[in-house]
């Protein structure tokens, strides 16, 4: 079974409505900082200090907030963070019942193959360099997308619309530039 865009997007919607409705607003890109303190912390104990006023770190990022990110590398088990794990898996599941990741690979957009031809692993790379490039520029913005975006503008943020605006700004000329035609 495929879902219109419409349908994705009315139940994506839904999705955040209830997430900010029932526990707090949607983001996900810290929870990226807290796994890599997660692993940090597991090869090289120490990354998390206990202190007489509670934990903190020797890494400023993970010490900031009063500890707030050193705590959570300590008890990675919360919301935000199984949010994320389950977002994972809900993605490996949604490839599986689409018929694999091989049967996904042979059924790229006639856009890109159009503009880039018929290379699943070139997609792959430039997905994850942009993947990438996108994380980097939301920990730099103190958040991501689903925070900014999704869950700012639902709640009529400002910032919300703001980062909208210049997540467009930024996206449609990338897009043009990416899939001109020669």
């Amino acid at each position: 079974m495929t879902l219109s865009w419409k349908t994705g997007g009315v139940l994506l919607g839904l999705v955040f409505f209830l997430a900010v409705l029932l526990v707090k607003p949607i983001g996900v890109s810290t929870q990226f900082v807290i796994l890599d303190g997660v692993l940090w912390n597991a090869v090289s104990p120490g990354a998390v200090i206990e202190t007489e006023t509670g934990l903190t770190s020797g890494n400023e990022y993970l010490a900031k907030s009063g500890g707030k990110y050193a705590q959570a590398v300590a008890d990675p088990l919360n919301y935000s963070f199984v949010f994320v794990i389950a977002m994972m898996i809900g993605g490996g599941l949604s490839a599986w019942l689409r018929g694999g990741v091989g049967a996904a690979e042979r059924r790229l957009p006639e856009i890109w193959r159009n503009s880039h031809g018929d290379n699943p692993a070139m997609r792959a790379l430039i997905a994850f360099i942009g993947g990438f490039v996108v994380l980097y520029g939301a920990r730099l913005a103190g958040g991501c997308t689903s925070g900014h975006m999704m869950s700012g503008v639902m709640q009529t943020a400002i910032s919300g619309y703001v980062f909208t605006l210049s997540a467009f700004a930024a996206a449609i000329p990338t897009a043009i530039l990416i899939y001109r035609e020669d």
